[in-house]
């Protein structure tokens, strides 16, 4: 049996897990964010629409490095303002602790942008 998280607050139950949408998208698009030091603003195909993304990746890659990538976002993320700029989901990404390496997660291969992740 796999170890228990200390915090027993912060377990999801399978059934809340599973309202994540979780999907591929390419990156269209990448930019500075007009007015904020640490974000980047990307457009995203995820296969039956184009949505806009805030992210914050500036410092870690520069916009023209993530043009082509495919991602992984959280689809059903209600939308939410970031410095004048609404971000219609959120893309995944490990950190280390410090915050001193952020890496994106993508795919091993190509495949269609909206492609289920589970």
């Amino acid at each position: 049996m796999a170890d228990q998280p200390e915090n027993t607050s912060d377990i999801v139950t399978f059934n809340d897990f599973a309202k994540i949408k979780l999907r591929v998208a390419k990156v269209l698009e990448a930019s500075d964010h007009p007015n904020a030091d640490k974000l980047l603003v990307l457009k995203v195909d995820l296969g039956d629409e184009q949505r806009q993304l805030v992210a914050g990746l500036k410092g870690h890659y520069a916009p023209d490095q993530l043009v082509g990538k495919n991602i992984v976002v959280c689809a059903n993320l209600a939308p939410r303002m970031m410095r004048g700029q609404q971000s219609q989901g959120m893309l995944l990404a490990a950190s280390s602790e410090d915050h001193s390496r952020v890496i994106l997660l993508t795919t091993d291969d190509d495949i269609q942008p909206g492609s289920s992740v589970s």
